[in-house]
């Protein structure tokens, strides 16, 4: 009785909150800021490039974007086998890879669309639905992870722990319920009905704690720090970078760019976080350059992916 109460009011809070409106400010917030830093450094700023010098880095960090791609759809081949489905299809890995540009498509949420109706297809529309829902949740996790090597720095940085306690069978489902209250807007895209019968019913979780799963979320972030830290490296010739000091905050602001989705994949969040936290330990046009290009690294890993994807539904429309 109590449970359903506290239920209610948090319900009521979030009708009185308006996210929407917080979310985009916070996305414009960032990209004034990022525009401030660019034009405050605009005489220092050259993106000049020896391609003969520094092209085996950026083909190196366009490498690691791409890897940082499938570890992310493995990982959710496998939250999607936690949620009972026994076919073990690598057809789920290359619809995740082909749909991942979608990302960048405003309102941020047809990538999911595009997956759900994909594993309704070989499912259930309950599997479906909070199988795709969860993802970013395990990313957030393994991001929130690595961030919490900072503990290094304050043991504040624990607190960073926290979402990853409830990533198991038992408090999962709390979970669920807090995303889906929140994603009311995917919710209505996918004309998805809930039920609390059919949760229950058509959601199986097949072990206590999805360690494959997670597992291949750290392995995104990982991949992609990596592609970030070789193209800070082409640009930067100072020696004594703290490589953990830079993880923690790559970690941050790419979980805030996943958060905040008025910035489709994080634009402009991700580049104005990096910027404020690092402040002034790396020269600051230094680190926009490498921020631009590894924003067009990291696309266009995602475009080239996705271009059979992109050519197909072209053709649909011709």
């Amino acid at each position: 009785m109590r449970l359903n109460i506290w239920n209610q009011y948090n319900l009521e809070v979030q009708k009185k909150i308006n996210f929407g409106f917080l979310k985009r400010t916070f996305f414009y917030i960032s990209l004034l800021y990022f525009f401030i830093y660019f034009f405050k450094n605009i005489d220092q700023v050259s993106f000049a490039i020896n391609i003969e010098t520094n092209g085996i880095n950026l083909f190196l960090s366009l490498l690691f974007c791409i890897f940082s791609i499938y570890f992310n759809a493995y990982a959710w081949k496998f939250i999607v086998i936690w949620f009972g489905k026994n076919s073990k299809n690598n057809n789920l890995v290359s619809f995740y890879v082909l749909t991942n540009v979608l990302k960048y498509v405003p309102g941020g949420i047809w990538h999911f669309v595009e997956r759900f109706n994909f594993i309704k297809k070989i499912s259930n529309a309950q599997l479906a639905f909070y199988s795709t829902l969860i993802e970013p949740y395990f990313m957030l996790c393994g991001a929130f992870l690595l961030a919490s090597l900072g503990i290094i720095f304050s043991p504040l940085y624990l607190l960073f722990l926290l979402p990853l306690i409830f990533l198991n069978r038992k408090l999962i489902y709390i979970v669920l319920e807090r995303l889906e209250n929140l994603k009311v807007k995917a919710s209505k895209s996918l004309n998805f009905e809930n039920s609390k019968n059919q949760f229950e019913r058509k959601i199986n979780l097949n072990s206590f704690f999805p360690t494959s799963a997670f597992l291949l979320e750290i392995g995104f972030v990982l991949s992609k720090f990596i592609g970030f830290y070789i193209c800070l490296n082409t640009f930067n010739t100072n020696d004594g970078l703290n490589i953990f000091y830079l993880l923690v905050i790559f970690s941050l602001s790419w979980s805030l760019g996943l958060i905040v989705p008025a910035a489709p994949s994080g634009v402009g969040i991700f580049e104005a976080c990096i910027l404020f936290f690092i402040g002034k330990n790396i020269p600051q046009h230094i680190i926009f350059v490498t921020l631009i290009y590894f924003r067009v690294i990291s696309t266009s890993a995602d475009l080239m992916l996705s271009f059979p994807f992109i050519i197909r539904r072209f053709l649909k429309k011709v």
